[in-house]
């Protein structure tokens, strides 16, 4: 019996994908992280979720910050999606016109978040390991030949290194958000992840092969019947 979403995906429409690169990506977040340090009300600032467009007018309308310029705005709308960033050259590489398949995000502009498929050389980018685990669990809504996946990683949500996804470490149920709101957060190793659950919350961390359709689902408020 095939494993299908409950759920209409929500397919986000942008107009365009602007090409920047990793290392532009990595230079705003910081220059963000000290414009909120500086002017910023912490506390007041918005969660992750949503394109960085959308995070701008977020930022602005939460008050959090006094008025900015916007390229003050965007560095601030970055480390929101971002947050403190460290480039180690390990990164995955994403096409600047890459989309997500499950949501429809460009995903360029979220390096913390994103995870690749490798399906006999076809690859697929995500916004998070949780669209990146719907394609991988739900094969009657996402259909194509699994015994053909060549690789599977994610970025560790404190290096942004490429790893392994069966060997990685997630957090489940912190306070830190991504793109498409709450995570399955990476680590390369158990004690990154413990480091994260203690500052961030969470409920449990877990490994990929533990990772189920309902735990996915609950991510997004919704309950899964099989």
């Amino acid at each position: 019996m095939k494993t299908t979403l409950l759920f209409t995906t929500l397919f986000i429409s942008l107009l365009f994908a602007q090409d920047i690169s990793l290392a532009k990506i990595v230079k705003l977040s910081n220059k963000g992280e000290k414009i909120v340090n500086t002017l910023c009300e912490n506390k007041k600032l918005p969660n992750a979720t949503g394109s960085i467009e959308q995070l701008m007018k977020k930022v602005k309308n939460s008050q959090a910050c006094p008025s900015l310029s916007r390229s003050k705005m965007e560095a601030v709308a970055y480390y929101v999606s971002n947050g403190s960033m460290k480039f180690t050259g390990k990164h995955i590489v994403v096409p600047a016109k890459a989309k997500c398949p499950v949501c429809g995000m460009f995903i360029a502009k979220y390096p913390k978040w994103v995870g690749v498929i490798v399906v006999a050389d076809k690859k697929y980018y995500f916004d998070g390991a949780k669209d990146m685990m719907k394609f991988y669990i739900f094969d009657g809504d996402f259909p194509y030949d699994r015994s053909k996946i060549d690789l599977i990683k994610v970025t560790d949500f404190y290096t942004l290194e490429g790893t392994p996804a069966k060997e990685a470490f997630y957090v489940i149920g912190s306070d830190v958000y991504g793109p498409m709101g709450n995570e399955l957060i990476p680590f390369k190793t158990r004690k990154a992840a413990e480091n994260f659950l203690s500052d961030h919350g969470g409920s449990e961390i877990v490994r990929f092969d533990k990772i189920t359709p309902k735990m996915v689902m609950a991510l997004d408020g919704v309950e899964y019947k099989e």
